[in-house]
């Protein structure tokens, strides 16, 4: 019998089977890519989202254990969903977006809000997990690899992933035995990056095309691969973890 196909009678287990995956922004993109990865290995899966109708499809397409609508910027939401929360083995937050603009052009009083938003968030979800996340568990946060060569309009976008790291292996020690790491992804092809990019899209795909070290988009399933393996690898934690096809190296 050939190697393949004696790779091929073997059935592998799958990485999740037996535990539970929340998704926190996990309707769309990254956020649902990894909610049908962890699916796909086995686990139970909560969503969670603000917009009911898309949390309603999304749940129906991965069959999800259960979901919840509410908007995670708002820490009495996070802490009466954690509060009715079974025990879980893993949390993922991916709600939340970027805010691109130059300053000139700033609104201070939402660029206020924005800043302590992304971390004030993590904090709130962190402190929420310590008594629903199982020991040996994963609370993974989303980065970004763009923010870190300055740039006109990456201000606020900077500060914020520039923060995210020390933030992460600060609560890797306070919350252990529950493991904390971040994915700092650079262009994703998600419906967020469509709606910000909006007519540009097609040409930033081919810019991106043609300029990254891979040769081609990285896409939401990329980072759920990530996502997985961080869940699943017991030795990771207080890490930042880049993907973005080389593009932090790369004039993309």
């Amino acid at each position: 019998m050939s190697a393949s196909a004696i790779a091929s009678n073997i059935q592998r287990e799958p990485e999740l089977l037996g535990q539970t995956v929340v998704v926190i922004g996990g309707s769309s993109g990254i956020g649902f890519e990894t909610a049908r990865r962890a699916r796909t290995e086995g686990a139970e899966v909560i969503l969670t989202a603000r917009n009911p109708e898309r949390l309603k499809h999304a749940a129906t397409e991965i069959d999800a254990l259960s979901t919840a609508a509410f908007d995670a910027s708002d820490p009495f939401a996070i802490e009466r969903f954690f509060g009715a929360l079974p025990m879980v083995n893993h949390v993922m937050v991916t709600a939340g977006r970027p805010y691109y603009g130059r300053l000139v052009d700033m609104d201070f009083t939402k660029v206020r809000d924005l800043i302590g938003q992304h971390l004030s968030q993590a904090l709130y979800v962190a402190r929420a997990a310590i008594n629903r996340v199982r020991p040996g568990g994963t609370l993974i946060f989303m980065g970004g690899t763009s923010g870190r060569h300055p740039a006109i309009g990456l201000t606020i976008v900077s500060e914020v992933i520039a923060q995210l790291p020390a933030l992460t292996a600060n609560l890797a020690l306070e919350i252990a035995p529950i493991r904390v790491n971040l994915i700092a992804a650079g262009f994703v092809d998600t419906p967020l990056s469509a709606e910000l990019l909006g007519d540009q899209l097609e040409k930033r795909r081919d810019q991106i095309r043609k300029t990254l070290p891979i040769g081609r988009v990285v896409g939401p399933e990329d980072v759920a691969l990530l996502a997985v393996h961080i869940m699943t690898n017991t030795a990771l934690t207080g890490a930042t973890y880049d993907i973005d096809g080389g593009q932090q190296f790369v004039a993309a």
